[in-house]
């Protein structure tokens, strides 16, 4: 490259929105979410009973597009009814009315 040449550089922002998955109920199959939890999660089988038991909660987060459809099929496959959205911006989440 010469004097009189420039380059020019450019940071690539990734504009995917991160998402989460939650949990809405465990259904008839408490058992079998609760091995797909643990399986999804990573955590012990008593902290994934105590998570399924909290339902609604929110199970995943900061997950791609992909990876939080896999996660809500899971769930889903296991008889529990499980949703996965957008998560919001910060500062767009809101307190819990009383």
């Amino acid at each position: 490259m010469t004097d009189d040449e420039s380059a020019e550089y450019y940071t690539l922002l990734c504009d995917d929105p991160s998402h989460e998955v939650v949990l809405v109920d465990c259904g008839p199959r408490q058992t079998d979410v609760i091995l797909a939890l643990r399986k999804l999660t990573g955590l012990s089988l008593w902290h994934s009973r105590v998570l399924a038991r909290q339902a609604p909660v929110i199970v995943l987060e900061g997950l791609g597009d992909y990876e939080a459809q896999s996660a809500v099929s899971v769930l889903r496959s296991a008889g529990a009814e499980a949703e996965w959205r957008q998560e919001p911006e910060a500062g767009e989440r809101t307190a819990p009315t009383p």
